[in-house]
């Protein structure tokens, strides 16, 4: 069971843009668990650093045993709490999140989170790059439905290829049968 995970990431863009994705980053197509977003708490530190804290409401499916537990609304949504420092003087940002409920009955795997990790980052990739005008790459769903599109219509195109085959080499012994009579 995951309790703490560290993660590190440089972004090759600029500072203004980073800052900019990181407060207009959802909704994306790779963050459709997260339903909503709420400013909570904004302040300046006397050392010009910006804290905030947000919460975050996600889709979140819980094991089936606990889903008997919890009425359908309460098991299929969890709250997030998320606090961030932002120095703009040394250029970073250090975010904190933590699930508020369900915390102490139990605890996500590291595959599950990881998960989250991976979709979170694509995402906020994807926002960088639509406001630097860029063309923001497929959604994984995007792609598969395009090769799933793709496979059909090769299909369809090897089955008509086979039934025309099919058709000349019918033609072609109909043909040689004659011949023979």
């Amino acid at each position: 069971m995951v309790k703490y995970f560290l993660g590190h990431s440089v972004l090759r863009s600029s500072w203004d843009q980073v800052f900019a994705a990181f407060w207009q980053r959802y909704p994306n197509p790779y963050s459709k668990h997260v339903l909503t977003e709420d400013i909570v708490h904004r302040e300046v530190t006397p050392d010009q650093k910006l804290l905030s804290r947000r919460l975050l409401t996600k889709t979140n499916r819980m094991p089936r045993w606990a889903e008997r537990l919890f009425p359908a609304n309460v098991a299929h949504s969890v709250y997030i709490l998320e606090d961030s420092i932002v120095d703009p003087q040394n250029q970073t940002m250090t975010t904190f999140t933590w699930n508020i409920n369900h915390a102490r009955l139990m605890e996500f795997g590291l595959a599950r989170f990881k998960s989250n990790v991976t979709k979170s980052m694509k995402g906020f990739e994807y926002i960088l790059a639509k406001l630097q005008g860029e063309a923001p790459s497929k959604t994984l769903v995007e792609t598969a439905k395009e090769a799933k599109e793709k496979a059909k219509e090769t299909a369809l195109a090897a089955t008509e290829k086979a039934k025309d085959l099919a058709s000349k080499a019918a033609t072609k012994k109909q043909q040689q049968q004659q011949q023979f009579v």
